[in-house]
């Protein structure tokens, strides 16, 4: 039969099938009738079901389709794979014998139907990685009593886990991660006493954790990491005594380390990373003697690493990095024979960096102990990543170093590390990043730098190396990143660099280089950043390769240099001799005619211009008088806001109406600083549309930063204003900014916001005093943190309105933390002025639809300034920025770069060589679908958020394959 011929046939078999016979009068089975019906409502494109033949007279030879050869009854159909597209029909519904139905990695849509599970015999049910949507129905799950493994694992499902859930006493795997399922647990899911495998993780489930783990004795994995969970983790859980892994990562729990745990003695992975976990790491966690991964980063963990590490001799990957620990590393840790990653990078941790450091993985020869060589002595095991940056360490590097010889990552950046750098390094053949800036060495680079043949990446920046750059260099062949920045280096720049064919960011700058810079240098094709500005370099700069668009500040401070991209002509000594044009005239009067017409040209383009300029000039003026006239009247109406107690009419409303009082949503009435502190210019630190921020001291010594609303007359009633603030008080997320209590009097109105003192994006970016260079990863983080804290407004039915990085402040977790989101719900209208003051201050960030004269305020219009705010973040340009005869916009500048081609231009040149231009395109792509002109085509928050964290498994995926 003709695929065209049964386009109708679904519906066709459904009304019929019973009474159809086929060839030889062979009865038409009930599963072949079932796949028939399925197939039809398919697209096919790799013509996997080509066997699917309904001439046949049994299904069971079918790809994919397995029968009971007791009964000849379909009983398993397995699509794994097969790139098929469709709706899951209800021809599978005459499956009546199906045990086994699993259609992952396809491309099947569609909400998820009742009455799939009415399959009795049903036991396993996988459906991960499709397009499927929707909630999952609350009757689904009543007639589960056979199921034992359901997977639904990377889909689009949204909406809460039914309490149906619980019919399923014989669930033994359950798998609901990367989807965007919300609400909180059914309580009856510790119930499912059959339960080995529960994944939650990377969905938007939140609420506490409930109690109950003690009857889930047979449980064996646990991820419920990436959600919104608060609270602490139950007590309950360390009565799971199968427990082989538990992950419980990027959440917002709290508290101590769970004490029960120390009961898991079977258990090889835990992750607690991306918490607020306090308190110390316990001594007990070394009888946990069967953990192989140990990840207890990004918390608030303090004190001493305990002795008892040492006992985990299986442990193969450690991470303790990004929390407060002290004191230095203990020496049992040599003991962890197998340990393969340890990063305990970004901590307080303090000391010498001791030799038996270097020994970690490593055992003792006997046959060669009274050898004085330190690489005869011990032979390595297989430690491969070792991150002690960002602590307090110092001494020299030992020259046991170059035992780790299967060392693939080396960072002991931003220490006090001085000495020299020994020349074991040599013996270091698996090493791909060694990272030894920020810190104090001095000497110079060893020639046997030539022995780390597989190095990518080569930072030494931000120390005191001095001598020359060696030649053996070149024999890094890999190397693609070169940083050398920031120290004393001296001689010329070696020819032999241009033999790194691989090499694509260079940075020489701020050393004492001398010489002409080799022309050899324009035969590095993937070059594409070389700096050595602030040297004392000479001569003309090489034409071609990289120099032909190299940026003037890569070269500046080099006042010998000359060249047109340093504006400095080279002397001549050959002058080229003068010829005569016998059509001088001609040529002359083309020329006059061409000047002329460029003239006329810029003229206009200046016009323009200037015009343009005033229009912002006036509109600026005319904000900014407006706001002086509304302050002007607030300070003679509004007495200064005293913070301080004693009198304040706030202790005692009831002897005035008129006065209000301060409130804290954790507690009542705030204690502030017994001195008089006003709201004054003083203690101002930034300003809005909606009001001017203040720094304030409380009386326990914590700072608040302090919102006065210059809009009073617009806010609501004093009951409603309270309400919708105490909603807003309510709101808890890790990339929101806290509101932590607010102010009420009739003609003022605060409210009082936790303070982070670093200050907001649109600082940290583009202040030229600022001294924060962030890296890619860093500013992936602050990207995808946003992302997050949209998605968790617009999930709660908030819009922001006024995205924009002044609004957007990073602690120094390089979190992001999104502020004045709400305020929209404080004003019953918003006048022409405010309006357009809150235009003005935004500028660049307002979609299109704002230009109408009656504004719809959407998620869109915040989607809109999100992807304004990706491309700020990649390019490090401000959405807007004025030329000396031009006016360019961020979105128009990139868009037009990735279509010619070019839009590694576009990206800030602070980041070159440490990014990956495989994942730097996506998030480029992504900023300007989110900044899209036609609101319809702007994706929405939950779904940025998951392409995001689908370009990080990319991204890291890909880097796993380089190692």
């Amino acid at each position: 039969m003709k695929q065209d011929q049964f386009i109708n046939l679904p519906l066709f078999l459904v009304l019929f099938g019973p009474f159809l016979v086929i060839s030889q009068n062979q009865p038409f089975n009930e599963d072949m009738l079932g796949l028939i019906v399925f197939k039809a409502g398919l697209e096919d494109p790799k013509n996997k079901l080509s066997t699917w033949n309904e001439d046949d007279y049994s299904p069971c030879n079918w790809d994919g389709v397995k029968c009971d050869p007791s009964t000849n009854r379909v009983s398993s159909l397995i699509l794994d794979g097969f790139s098929l597209y469709g709706h899951i029909n209800r021809g599978l519904m005459r499956l009546q014998f199906l045990q086994i139905l699993s259609l992952s990695r396809n491309n099947f849509t569609g909400t998820i139907k009742n009455d799939l599970l009415t399959l009795w015999n049903l036991k396993v049910v996988d459906l991960s990685e499709n397009n499927l949507f929707g909630t999952i129905p609350d009757g689904f799950f009543q007639q589960c009593w056979s199921l034992r493994v359901l997977s639904f694992s990377k889909n689009n499902l949204t909406g809460k886990i039914p309490d149906s859930l619980t019919s399923c006493f014989s669930l033994a795997t359950l798998n609901f991660s990367s989807n965007q399922l919300c609400g909180e647990l059914p309580y009856g899911m510790w119930f499912l006493r059959e339960l080995q495998s529960l994944d939650l993780s990377n969905n938007l489930i939140k609420g506490n954790i409930p109690e109950g783990f003690q009857n889930l004795y047979d449980l064996r994995e646990l991820r419920v990491g990436k959600n919104l969970f608060t609270g602490k983790i139950p007590e309950s859980v360390g009565n799971c005594l199968l427990l082989k892994l538990i992950d419980f990562s990027d959440n917002f729990l709290s508290g101590k380390f769970p004490e029960s745990i120390q009961r898991l003695t079977s258990c090889t992975f835990l992750s607690l990373q991306g918490n607020s976990f306090t308190g110390g790491i316990p001594h007990w966690i070394g009888e946990l003697i069967n953990l192989e991964i140990l990840d207890l980063s990004e918390n608030r963990f303090s004190g001493w690493i305990p002795n008892s590490i040492g006992n985990l001799e299986s442990l193969s990957r450690l991470n303790l990095s990004r929390n407060h620990i002290t004191g230095n590393l203990p020496e049992t840790m040599v003991n962890c024979i197998k340990l393969l990653s340890l990063d305990v990078s970004h901590n307080h941790l303090k000391g010498i960096i001791s030799s038996w450091l270097f020994r970690i993985g490593i055992q003792s020869n006997n046959s060669k102990r009274n050898s004085s060589s330190f690489s005869s002595v011990y032979y390595y095991y297989g430690l491969q990543v070792l991150d002690l940056s960002s602590n307090a360490f110092f001494g020299q590097i030992p020259f046991g170093i170059g035992g780790l010889s299967s060392l693939q990552t080396l960072n002991l950046s931003t220490n006090n590390i001085y000495g020299f750098i020994p020349v074991s390094v040599r013996e270091l053949k698996s090493l791909y990043i060694l990272d030894l800036s920020h810190n104090e060495l001095n000497g110079s680079i060893p020639d046997e730098i030539e022995g780390v043949i597989s190095l990518t990446e080569l930072r030494l920046q931000r120390n005191f190396l001095g001598g020359r750059i060696p030649v053996q260099i070149a024999k890094c062949s890999a190397l693609r990143s070169l940083n050398l920045a920031h120290n004393k280096l001296n001689g010329s720049i070696p020819a032999s660099i241009a033999e790194l064919t691989n090499l694509q960011y260079a940075d020489l700058s701020y050393n004492k280089l001398s010489g002409t810079l080799p022309k050899e240098l324009t035969n590095l094709t993937q070059l594409f950043s070389f700096n050595v500005s602030y040297n004392h370099l000479q001569g003309e700069l090489p034409v071609g390769g990289i120099f032909n668009k190299i940026s003037p500040s890569f070269v500046s401070g080099n006042p010998l240099l000359c060249g047109s991209v340093v504006n400095h002509s080279c002397p001549s000594f050959h002058p080229k001799p003068i010829v005569l044009n016998p059509n001088s005239n001609c040529s002359n009067s083309r020329s006059s005619l061409q000047n002329h017409h460029h003239k006329i040209t810029l003229s206009i383009s200046v016009f323009i211009a200037i015009g343009a300029a005033i229009s912002i000039v006036v509109g600026v003026v005319a904000v900014t008088v407006l706001n002086i006239h509304v302050r002007s009247s607030m300070s003679h109406s509004d007495p200064p806001f005293a913070l301080s107690g004693g009198e304040d009419c706030s202790f005692s409303p009831s002897k005035d109406p008129n006065c209000g009082k301060r409130v804290m949503f954790s507690g009542d009435v705030v204690d502030f600083v017994d001195e008089a502190h006003n709201l004054n210019i003083e203690s101002e630190i930034g300003g809005g549309g909606f009001g001017i921020v203040y720094y304030v001291v409380l009386r326990d010594g914590s700072s608040v930063a302090i919102k006065k609303l210059i809009v009073s007359s617009l806010t609501k009633s004093q009951e409603d204003f309270v309400r919708e603030v105490k909603k807003l008080g309510e709101i808890r997320h890790h990339n929101l900014v806290v509101i932590e209590g607010y102010y009420w009097t009739s003609s003022s109105q605060l409210i009082i916001y936790e303070y982070l003192s670093r200050g907001n994006l649109n600082k940290l970016l583009h202040d030229d005093h600022s001294k924060i260079v962030f890296t890619w990863r860093q500013r992936f983080k602050i990207i995808s943190g946003i992302a997050k804290g949209l998605a968790y407004l617009h999930q709660m039915n908030i819009t922001h309105y006024n995205i924009k990085s002044t609004n957007v402040f990073i602690d120094f977790n390089d979190e992001p933390k999104i502020g004045d989101f709400g305020l929209l719900n404080l004003f019953p209208m918003l006048d022409h002025c405010v309006l357009s003051s809150k235009v003005q201050s935004a500028l660049g960030y307002m979609a299109p639809e704002f230009a109408c004269r009656t504004v719809n305020i959407t998620e869109k219009c915040d989607i809109y300034g999100f992807g304004v705010l990706v491309l700020e973040v990649v390019t490090g340009k401000k959405p807007v920025e004025y030329m000396e005869d031009d006016v360019v916009v961020l979105c128009d500048m990139v868009r037009s770069s990735l279509e010619d081609g070019k839009i590694e231009q576009c990206i800030d040149e602070k980041l070159l060589g440490d990014f990956s231009v495989e994942e730097a395109m996506p998030v480029i792509k992504l900023g300007l679908v989110c900044a899209s002109k036609v609101p319809s085509s702007r994706p929405d928050m939950a779904e940025v958020v998951n392409i995001l964290e689908l370009i990080q498994c990319s991204s890291e995926g890909q880097q796993e394959d380089l190692q």
